[in-house]
């Protein structure tokens, strides 16, 4: 039986390896061709955009030149650039702004005729009018002349036309030699290849585009595509258990998960390319893995131009090609193959699974068999053992049968009856033990009691003296405004005004004279005048002052004023605003947190309000945020901050957290911080934190800390049942 069984489970599970083999296969070919697909045409819309442009700023360059045709250029040229001692022409440094015009770079030599001069200020035109939008999606935009002028839009480096060498060879770079008509006999847009742009560190291709009018090469137009986030984006956006790559025609390798870039200035060529001096290209890995990747290109260079599916049969890979357009590289996507046949292996081994409860069938039914021929015997034995279990120790056993059997059932019955004097024994004992559990259980109620009435006590004595911690610091500001207003009052020389009325009595009958020609006389109007003016603004100080005192008074008025709402005799539940309630703690704390140099964060939602224990939850807010005062002691001060949060977690919790950024707890007291008299403070009294706790759960909610350690802060969390009262509506 089990040779047939063993024989059933190989056959069916190669079986269905061999169909979960070809259908996986298939769905993952599949995958991959729809993902490049996807993929290319995301991928290539910067070069189609590009592209675009370039056919309408071709457009725009030829109408402009054609109307700068019968224009005199040399007043506007003249006023635009000037000649440097280098022998170059350049823009005119006076109020050029890079970032928004357009920066001109004319080589010595070049002959300024009018035409060359009228399609300079043509291309200038184009530049200026198109160049700043297409700088939202192009690194920068310019047109090259073919006698060497080059015009650029290029606001990320706003000061390359005031610093590029006099003997730049312009036109021995790539991106022009390209259009020319000697290598673009087609005349049409072409891309170079990728480069770093020294000065950026940025990765970038270049499109150029020609323009020729009457049969001749007179401009070619350029945008430059970074590629930075194109390269990062095909090695990290993936399938899972596939990579990307981005190849072109002429074997330059774009993008790659093994290609490193660090200090390279030019592609990878998988065919070897020979370099020019100064030019370091990538490094990709061993001499093995370069191997490969020959073989793979050739693969991909030499398919079918509809084929976008290949496989790689040395290398057991599947391969998925999407040709770009624009550049028309090569996005390819490589699946191994190993990836496939794990999958319909792991469909086999369910298979194996399905085999094996095939065959503990097969033993229930051998199981079956062996009941009727041994477990029947046993029937007597389980059913007297359930009697026994059940407390009934009076069971009848067959102890006659001289087998295995017998012996058992003899050995049963001296067993019940051993257990049943056992029991009586055990009786008795339970009978004193329930009396002991009900005594201690009233002792454990009595001093739970007297726990929960202490933590009130001690948070109510924390409220008190944070409270009195305002009104002290309040109390010094209204004694030193009343000892200014004071001072000012006393400094007042209100004497001067007397001896001003006496000298103007004594010349009453002569004051008009006294005024205008005695010396002393011409003074008196300046001194009113000066005396007037100072004690207005002595007049205005004491007031402010004053002013100071009055508001000073009503904060005190308000600090009382939430102590006396919050002292009233506590009702078990009433309405409460959470978000009042936070406030009321941060205010009851506010001249600890002040002389601490504590930043408050508040993020509090307004909720509606909410059933519970009011004075319950001040006193755990209060002793968590003057916890959090203290363990900021040892931060900076410019550092110290407080964060409270107020929010609804899920439907029916409320959530408060208060997180600092301080001493931090370490892993080791985190079981300990909320037991009665456990405290890292030298002047903490040790019951604080076991009273919030207590609290918490009378609440019904809990208390929760969490710390990173040492010197990382710490966040305790109290969570409250939410059943939100609904308001009602106003007659």
């Amino acid at each position: 039986m089990g040779v047939r069984i063993g024989i059933i489970i190989l056959l069916t599970t190669l079986v269905s390896y061999v169909h979960m083999f070809h259908t996986l296969r298939e769905d993952a070919r599949q995958q991959l061709r729809r993902h490049v697909q996807e993929r290319s045409q995301r991928e290539q819309a910067i070069f189609v955009l590009a592209e675009d442009n370039h056919a309408l700023l071709k457009k725009a360059l030829e109408e402009h030149i054609r109307a700068w045709s019968q224009r005199d250029p040399n007043p506007r040229f003249d006023s635009l650039f000037t000649q440097q001692p280098d022998g170059s022409v350049r823009s005119l440094a006076e109020g050029f702004d890079a970032t928004k015009m357009v920066g001109v770079f004319i080589p010595p030599g070049v002959k300024l005729d009018t035409e060359l001069r009228r399609r300079v200020l043509a291309a200038y035109d184009v530049l200026t009018q198109y160049g700043p939008a297409f700088s939202t999606r192009f690194n920068s935009t310019y047109v090259t002349l073919v006698e060497g002028p080059v015009l650029s839009y290029w606001p990320s480096i706003p000061n390359w036309a005031q610093e590029i060498p006099a003997d730049d060879p312009t036109l021995e770079y790539e991106y022009y030699t390209i259009s020319t008509p000697e290598k673009n006999p087609s005349r049409r847009t072409v891309w170079s290849g990728i480069f770093q742009y020294p000065v950026t560190q940025h990765w970038m291709v270049t499109v150029t585009t020609p323009l020729d009018m009457e049969g001749r090469h007179v401009a070619s137009l350029a945008h430059d595509v970074l590629l930075d986030e194109l390269m990062e984006r095909s090695i990290k956006d993936h399938l899972d258990n596939t990579y990307n790559l981005l190849v072109r025609d002429d074997g330059q390798l774009i993008a790659h998960p093994s290609l490193d870039l660090e200090g390279a200035n030019v592609g990878y060529n998988i065919l070897g390319n020979a370099l020019k001096p100064g030019e370091v290209p990538p490094k990709l890995g061993a001499e093995e893995q370069q191997a490969h990747l020959r073989r793979l290109f050739e693969k991909v260079r030499n398919r079918a131009p509809d084929e976008s599916l290949l496989e790689l049969p040395e290398d057991e890979e599947y391969l998925a090609v999407a040709r770009l357009e624009g550049p028309e590289w090569n996005f390819v996507t490589v699946l191994p193959a190993q990836v496939v046949s794990a999958a319909a292996l792991r469909s086999a081994r369910y298979v194996l699974v399905f085999g094996l409860m095939s065959l503990l069938l097969e033993l229930i039914i051998m199981y079956q068999v062996l009941q009727r021929q041994i477990a029947r015997p046993l029937l007597a034995l389980t059913q007297a053992a359930d009697h026994v279990a059940s407390g009934d120790f009076q069971v009848e056993l067959d102890t006659s049968r001289c087998d295995e059997l017998g012996q058992l059932a003899s050995a049963f019955r001296t067993m019940s009856d051993k257990v049943r004097q056992r029991e009586e024994q055990l009786r008795q004992a339970n009978d004193g033990l329930e009396q002991r559990v009900e005594e201690r259980t009233r002792e454990l109620k009595t001093v739970h009691g007297q726990l929960v009435q202490t933590a009130r006590q001690a948070g109510m004595a924390e409220i008190a003296t944070n409270v009195l911690h305002n009104v002290g610091n309040v109390l010094n500001s209204v004694y030193t405004s009343s000892q200014l207003a004071l001072d000012s009052v006393r400094e007042l020389r209100l004497e001067h005004v007397g001896k001003m009325a006496i000298l103007l009595e004594k010349h009453q009958e002569e004051l008009d004279t006294f005024i205008r020609q005695d010396e002393r006389g011409r003074n008196v109007l300046p001194f009113m005048h000066k005396l007037g003016n100072n004690l207005l603004d002595e007049r205005q100080k004491i007031i402010c002052l004053l002013e100071d005192v009055c508001r000073y008074t009503e904060h005190i008025g308000d600090i009382v004023k939430v102590q006396q709402n919050h002292a009233r005799t506590p009702r078990l539940t009433e309405p409460v605003s959470l978000a009042t309630l936070v406030d009321d703690a941060l205010r009851i704390n506010t001249a600890a947190l002040s002389r601490h140099q504590v930043k408050e964060i508040r993020q509090l939602s307004y909720l509606p309000p909410v059933m519970t224990d009011k004075n319950k939850v001040l006193m755990i807010l209060v002793n968590l945020i003057s916890n959090a005062k203290y363990a900021m002691d040892e931060t900076p001060a410019e550092q110290r901050l407080l964060t409270v949060k107020l929010d609804v977690p899920v439907a029916d919790r409320v959530r408060i957290e208060v997180a600092d950024n301080g001493m931090g707890i370490a892993q080791e007291l985190m079981t300990r911080i909320f037991q009665y008299g456990f405290t890292t403070r030298l002047e903490g009294h040790g019951f604080g934190l076991h009273s919030c706790a207590v609290a918490a759960q009378e609440l019904g909610g809990t208390l929760k800390a969490h710390s990173e350690g040492p010197g990382r802060g710490a966040t305790f969390t109290l969570e409250l049942p939410y059943q939100p009262l609904e308001e009602t509506p106003h007659s």
